[in-house]
């Protein structure tokens, strides 16, 4: 009995051997996952294959006894949560033994180590012993990268686990790490050694008499310089080490003596991107950095920054100029005081400002923006920076605007003005009277005043932006002063045609001050919008159409506007009623009611129903629904004025035109309410919606359908009855796509309920947004298929808006980009000749609305595609792929640069363009051309010259004026001080 019971013990122990055996000796590494395999399941214990391993462990070859270790690491990497703690303190000790043994063997040893590292019964001192053999047996980087890569696991592993054994080594374990990670060079171990670097600093490890050392085996990388491999498997970006090593540099106040003066050396350099990795780095260590760290550098620093943004050719450099000095200046603001330090903070200013208030003065003014944006980063840092720049810049301004005469001039002045009065929005005061603006407050309401009544439509837009700053700040205003300015925006209310951008902005102004002050617009402005109301309805009755079918259109407009807080909204609706009773009051057609049914009144209509709901309180809102819908779906007009609505209301079933474009004002109603306001009879609503976007007969009443479809889609909660919609529209397009007279109101349906669930992220829209790709090989719908993408990538107006409450993802562009152009390329390469303008129209609407830091990384793949756009006889993708190189330029020089003789050509030869839109984009982009590195433009100078005279005579004033701007800048091309 106990030789069989001998013999059966034995036979799991032989197949043990042979699989070593295999492993070890036929060099088979199919064994190593059955033995762990095996000791998981209980068969053997790590002791037995330790036993089993017993002579290839001590084996005088030394590959064979790296096999041996290998296959042990190999099973303690699978196994090691089943070891008792007795057992790892024998392996510990053996493979601490083995960190002396032959190079060969050392990668196995430290596979083992890593996973020894993971063992919860890990005894207290181990961790140290171990990290003290590596540091004094191993040369880490003498190691290959993955065996480099092992060291810093078990590293990372024991600082995660037993950091306060690790702090009793002192600073001893940071020199050891030191010299772990001293000459270290790939970038997938350096992500992990900044890493651990940074846990040193945060983890408030002993850096002792080490602090210079460890900045210096982390600074010697600074500024990364890395590009990934093309296909690079690891997928590590250069993003990704800079954030990872300006992680570290901005970590301790202890690194600042010696990275700031790095810091300035960079900033100082010709390399564009060492620039900007400094700028963000210094910005990231004023978040950690005192006064006493910055006082010896802030005239250095100062000079620096002063420097970049006075002369720098790249807005970026520019921008990151600015928010360093805003940081630096929040660093000093917050910084305490003790009673006797030198007020750093009130030093650096009255340096900036002795810099920079001079150059606010110059006659010529041509370094009055740079100065004002330093001082308005600086002011904008703290309140009291925001005091001491904003009391010693007013009344010089003010005096300048004065001191000038010209429009122009005043209008800079005023944008000037206009930036420091927006960062005194930014802060709050307890004591109203110590406010800064308090001593200027009449002097800045008469200028802005001036400003709304000077001819000049560009400075009235500056005014009109100036005086809803003015009356965002609390308190401020005097009722007289409010007078005035309803007074005024009630007059550019109903400019002209050729002043339509100061209209619309007088409309925006007034929303925005109605909601602040809405005593003021309701005595002073609504009744004279009601009383405009009942002219123009008086006049266009008698006949007087052209003129006053305007300035009802404006007063709508104007109610619109104004309907942004509730007791104004209880004012205007009755308004708007009234026109819905006056809409429908005969059945024979009138010139009132003809006007009332114009596209344009509609819109305006639309816009003040739209507004007036987005600022419904939740009570109203869902009693109005439940009101609203059952008037357009059944006809109920029971609430309404005097119940006495003398025809039948039923705008879905009506034959005629008349009452189905009614259906933009439900949209604007229904499309605009908050999400969790419940739609009676939401089913029934979808499905006529559904139906008459598909209705050929009425263009206008279809889009307005297919919009409040979209635009409820995009807010319906995820579930079966969403999914039921979904398919309902899905059905519907492709049915409506087939032949027949409805496969333009199908394809403007695809298109809006693509876009309500593109916004939202939802799966079906990528679906639906290949179905739209597809359409651009069809010969009816291409060329309207390429410009939904525009409609794609903007934001609307009056449906699917954040105002409106709908589901938009911040990044909703960024994905579709990523999501989609790949697809649009393969597309246009694929695509037959006749067929390729729809591809680069759609790619050129998309690239021109996508952020541009998305934009830079993928430009060298998609440039010259762009380049391709340019030759496309459609000016509308002419026009589009110019505004969308345009910034390019200026961002991205050297990539640009490689393609400088396609894009001189281009630009000259669409700068005679039919097109005055594309002829002035084109004069821009060469003006912008002259950012690009001077060697690379000389040799085309003299052609640009001679080129550029033709447009000098352009019949287009706006045209002219771009071309002598251009033409100077080429003719100043490699001059000296240029």
């Amino acid at each position: 009995m106990a030789a069989a019971a001998a013999v059966e013990a034995a036979a799991p122990m032989g197949a043990l051997w042979g699989l070593v055996h295999d492993f070890v000796v036929g060099q088979q590494e199919g064994p190593a996952d059955q033995v762990a395999a095996d000791v998981k399941s209980g068969n053997y214990t790590v002791l037995q294959v330790v036993e089993a391993l017993g002579s290839s462990l001590e084996n005088p070859e030394p590959r064979t006894r790296a096999r041996a270790i290998q296959l042990l690491s190999q099973v303690l990497l699978h196994c090691h949560t089943l070891l008792l703690e007795k057992e790892v303190v024998h392996l510990i000790l053996f493979y601490e033994n083995r960190l002396k043994d032959h190079h060969l063997v050392i990668p196995s040893v430290l596979q083992g180590l890593k996973a020894l590292s993971l063992c919860v019964a890990l005894p207290p001192g181990l961790a140290v012993s171990v990290l003290k053999a590596i540091f004094q047996e191993v040369h880490v980087q003498s190691l290959p990268q993955v065996d480099r890569h092992t060291v810093y696991n078990i590293i990372t592993n024991f600082m995660r686990t037993r950091e306060e054994e690790l702090k009793s080594l002192g600073a001893d374990f940071t020199f050891g790490f030191i010299q772990v990670m001293d000459g270290e060079k790939d970038p997938r171990n350096l992500l992990v050694a900044f890493r651990i670097v940074h846990d040193l600093i945060s983890r408030d490890y002993s850096l002792g008499p080490f602090v210079e050392e460890l900045f210096e085996v982390t600074s010697c990388y600074f500024p990364i310089d890395f590009t990934p491999p093309p296909n690079d498997p690891h997928g590590i970006q250069r993003e990704d080490l800079i954030l990872s090593l300006r992680a570290v540099l901005a970590s301790t106040p202890r690194f600042a003596e010696f990275l700031l003066p790095l810091l300035i050396e960079k900033v100082d350099s010709e390399v564009l991107s060492a620039k900007l990795d400094s700028l963000q780095t210094l910005n990231a260590c004023c978040a950690v950095y005192g006064q006493k760290e910055l006082k010896d550098f802030l005239p250095s620093l100062w000079a620096s920054i002063r420097r970049e943004v006075f002369q720098t050719a790249s807005e970026r450099v520019e921008a990151e100029g600015l928010a360093a000095l805003h940081s630096l200046t929040a660093c000093l603001s917050r910084s305490v005081l003790r009673a006797d330090a030198e007020d750093l903070l009130d030093s650096f200013l009255s340096n900036i400002l002795q810099d920079c208030r001079h150059h606010l003065c110059e006659p010529d003014m041509k370094l009055v923006w740079p100065s004002a944006k330093l001082l308005q980063a600086a002011a904008g840092a703290s309140a009291r920076a925001c005091d001491s720049v904003t009391s010693n810049v007013l009344p010089l301004l003010l005096e300048q605007f004065h001191k000038h005469s010209q429009s122009s001039q005043r209008r800079t002045i005023l944008e000037m003005l206009l930036g420091f009065l927006k960062l005194q929005q930014k802060w709050s005061y307890e004591d109203k009277d110590q406010r800064p603006l308090n001593g200027f407050k009449d002097q800045l309401c008469s200028l802005v005043f001036m400003a709304l009544t000077d001819p000049s439509t560009q400075l009235q837009l500056v005014g009109i932006r100036t005086l809803t700053v003015l009356g965002a700040q609390p308190d401020l205003l005097s009722y007289e002063d409010l007078e005035l300015a309803v007074g005024h925006l009630y007059r550019l209310s109903f400019l002209k045609e050729d002043s339509q951008s100061c209209r619309v902005a007088a409309l925006e102004a007034s929303g925005t001050l109605a909601a602040l002050y809405p005593v003021a617009f309701s005595s002073h402005l609504v009744p004279k919008l009601a009383e405009e109301l009942r002219v123009g309805e008086s006049n266009l009755t008698n006949g007087d159409e052209p003129t006053q079918c305007s300035r009802h259109l404006c007063c709508l407009q104007a109610l619109s506007a104004v309907s942004t807080h509730p007791s104004i909204v209880k004012e205007t609706l009755p308004l708007l009623l009234q026109h819905l009773w006056q809409v429908n009051r005969e059945k024979e057609p009138s010139v009132l009611r003809k006007v009332l049914l114009e596209d344009e009144v509609l819109a305006a209509m639309v816009s003040v129903i739209g507004t007036a709901t987005t600022h419904l309180s939740p009570e109203l809102a869902a009693q109005s629904v439940t009101h609203i819908v059952p008037l357009f779906l059944d006809g109920n007009v029971s609430f309404l004025p005097e119940n006495s609505f003398p025809s039948r209301f039923q705008p879905f079933q009506d034959g005629s035109s008349g009452q189905r474009r009614l259906i933009a004002l439900l949209m604007a109603f229904v499309c605009s309410l908050p999400r969790n306001v419940e739609i009676p009879q939401l089913n029934q609503l979808m499905r006529e919606l559904l139906e008459l976007s598909c209705c050929h007969s009425c263009p206008f009443s279809s889009t307005a359908a297919a919009k409040c479809f979209a635009g409820l889609l995009n807010k319906h909660p995820a579930g079966q009855q969403l999914d039921e919609f979904l398919q309902l529209a899905v059905d519907k397009v492709e049915a409506g796509l087939g032949s027949g007279p409805c496969r333009s109101q199908a394809f403007t349906l695809l298109l809006w309920v693509t876009k309500a669930l593109v916004l939202r992220y939802h799966p079906l829209s990528s679906c639906l947004t290949a179905r739209l790709m597809g359409l651009l090989s069809d010969p009816e719908l291409g060329p309207a298929a390429a410009d939904g993408f525009s409609l794609l990538m903007s934001d609307c107006t009056d449906v699917l808006t954040r105002a409106g409450h709908a589901e938009v993802r911040i990044m909703f562009r960024q994905r579709f980009f990523t999501d989609n152009v790949p697809a649009l390329v393969q597309g246009f390469h694929a695509a037959p000749q006749d067929v390729k303008p729809n591809y680069l129209k759609g790619l050129s609407h998309v690239l021109n609305r996508l952020p541009k830091p998305v934009l830079l990384p993928e430009l060298p793949t998609l440039l010259s595609l762009l380049l391709e756009a340019l030759s496309c006889p459609d000016c509308v993708v002419q026009l589009s792929t110019l505004s969308c190189l345009q910034p390019l330029l200026l961002e991205a020089p050297q990539v640009m640069s490689l393609h400088v003789d396609t894009l001189v050509t281009k630009f000259l030869n669409l700068s005679s363009s039919p097109s005055m839109a594309v002829r002035i984009a084109a004069l821009q982009c060469m003006h912008a051309l002259t950012r690009l590195p001077t060697p690379v433009l000389l040799p085309y100078k003299p052609q640009v010259i001679r080129a550029l005279a033709k447009p000098l005579d352009d019949k287009k004033r706006l045209v002219r004026k771009e071309a002598v701007s251009a033409r100077g800048e080429w003719f100043l091309l490699g001059s000296p001080g240029s």
